[in-house]
């Protein structure tokens, strides 16, 4: 299963619409989740229009209509992978413990606000991404997003992808 994982995407307040290498990684996922701070419900529909499922949750940046659709923590299994999708985990220090001790029962964490990369693994074994942000880099050198891997239960791969300047 080829997971499409992106956050703090923020169309149409950072960038008109996704770039399109991640249109591209849309039509060939299997499942695209976005950890928040969509900023507009259109990106919403367009996403659910165009992935072949689509998991997300809303942000702080995500008003009222994005609210009413998307839950705050989302949590579903994929190919035996239990997964919790969240926006915010709060500061990174001890950011593996704090998360490990309320999402100790799944598997992969996933997560956004920052806007920076993160990939590490908390007591226990759950697993933690951030994939940047595709159009908001702030600090970062690049607009990011990841892709990953799911088989028999497991990630047994994860990509980051760096996007083109603007």
């Amino acid at each position: 299963m080829e997971l499409l994982i992106m956050a703090d995407t923020h169309v149409p307040k950072r960038a008109r619409d996704l770039p399109a290498p991640l249109w591209a990684a849309v039509a060939d996922a299997d499942v695209v989740v976005h950890a928040g701070d969509w900023v507009d419900v259109a990106l919403l529909d367009a996403l659910a229009a165009r992935a072949r499922r689509l998991i997300g949750v809303y942000g702080n940046n995500d008003g009222p209509a994005l609210r009413a659709r998307l839950p705050e923590v989302a949590r579903v299994e994929l190919a035996g992978l239990r997964v919790a999708v969240v926006h915010e985990t709060g500061p990174k220090t001890r950011r593996e413990e704090r998360c490990a001790a309320t999402y100790g029962d799944c598997d992969l964490l996933v997560f956004g606000h920052s806007h920076i990369p993160w990939d590490t693994v908390a007591p226990g074994g759950l697993r933690l991404l951030n994939p940047g942000s595709p159009t908001d880099r702030r600090a970062q050198p690049h607009a990011t997003y990841l892709t990953a891997r799911v088989a028999a239960g497991r990630l047994d791969r994860v990509e980051l992808h760096r996007l083109p300047p603007r």
